[in-house]
């Protein structure tokens, strides 16, 4: 079954005049995460959030249920076309978005918004990836980061604040999304055809299911927390 859906999908790619849609769908959370931790900021930086409580964002949620940060992916999906580029901020000593998602060799473009020094170190794990180490000063000049092979949760931290992380999924494929606060997710552009769905989070863990795409597609997830 799983070589007739990867045959599929193929087929759907190949064919010029095939028809494509969006996949949208939204993730939920069920259950009752561990409350969030306090994040210990050096004066400097706690400055920037004039005097409001700094925590992980191990859980994000909307309040009502819908789960956010969690990346949406066909799984051997083939094409697909990639955004410009992808940008990652550090503002109040935070990574800003915490999780995202971006495409072999896409740039990568990390800001620095932030009156204090950063420095900017990806840590990949696999094989051909770099692992880079740059100083960004403050309000510095833009870093430019690409990754020439697939990794999920690729992470990028700051050595000078040790709790400054964030986390970018690397596809060799277009189709992929990051859910809103809200649970909400759309994959753009989808050829007719059928696919694994699949839905990660970092904390969460991953769900699937099959879905076949007809001019788009609908499917709503449940991540448990953990």
């Amino acid at each position: 079954m799983k070589s007739l859906i990867l045959t599929l999908t193929t087929v759907a790619f190949v064919a010029g005049s095939a028809a494509a849609g969006d996949v949208t769908g939204k993730i939920s959370l069920k259950g009752t995460p561990a409350p969030e931790k306090e994040i210990p900021m050096d004066p400097a930086c706690g400055k920037l959030h004039d005097g409001k409580k700094v925590t992980t964002r191990f859980y994000v949620t909307d309040g009502a249920g819908g789960l956010g940060d969690c990346v949406v992916y066909l799984e051997g999906a083939k094409g697909g076309a990639a955004t410009k580029e992808v940008v990652i901020d550090q503002k109040g000593c935070e990574y800003l978005p915490y999780i995202s998602s971006a495409q072999v060799n896409q740039p990568i473009r990390v800001l620095n918004s932030d009156p204090v020094l950063h420095n900017v170190h990806p840590t990949p794990t696999v094989d051909g990836n770099k692992e880079q180490n740059k100083a960004q000063l403050p309000k510095g000049a833009p870093l430019d980061f690409t990754f020439a092979k697939a990794e999920k949760f690729l992470r990028f931290k700051c050595d000078v604040h040790p709790w400054m992380f964030s986390y970018v999924s690397i596809f060799d494929h277009g189709f992929h999304a990051v859910s809103a606060k809200d649970g909400s997710y759309k994959i753009t552009g989808v050829p007719d055809g059928k696919y694994k769905l699949v839905v990660e989070h970092r904390k969460g863990g991953k769900v699937e299911k099959e879905i076949e795409v007809k001019g788009g597609a609908k499917a709503d997830f449940t991540i448990e927390a953990k």
